[in-house]
């Protein structure tokens, strides 16, 4: 009787073995899983940064290229073509972005978002 108690205590010494294995492991597997997500999107914004190099010149730049602005969505380029255009048309064509706080006339853009994209605007 005595070595079957020695058996369930090694069974039971093993089982919890076993269980703290698989508690460590999965832990080692969430946090590698948080490591590469913080990669994969610290990668990808450089890259959106990378598409940039290039300034772009709200003025004559077409939606496609707008979107590419940090913090400017579909809505918003399409806001400031649509202005950049009524504006034009207006003025006898005369431009609507001298600066960049010339962006603030759009509707959805203040003043933090100028100072945002300044840096990946030119105005010719």
């Amino acid at each position: 009787m005595a070595g079957a108690s020695f058996v369930e205590r090694r069974d039971a010494g093993q089982e919890r073995i076993q269980s703290f294995a698989f508690v460590i492991g999965a832990i080692v597997c969430v946090l590698l899983s948080g490591f590469f997500a913080v990669s994969v999107l610290r990668d990808a914004e450089q890259s959106q940064m990378g598409e940039l190099q290039g300034r772009i010149n709200p003025n004559e730049a077409p939606v496609g290229s707008l979107v590419r602005l940090p913090g400017i969505g579909p809505a918003r380029a399409e806001a400031i073509a649509a202005y950049r255009d009524n504006f034009s048309n207006g003025n006898g064509g005369r431009r609507a972005f001298a600066t960049s706080g010339d962006l603030e006339n759009v509707k959805g853009i203040g003043p933090k978002t100028a100072k945002k994209i300044s840096e990946w605007l030119k105005f010719e």
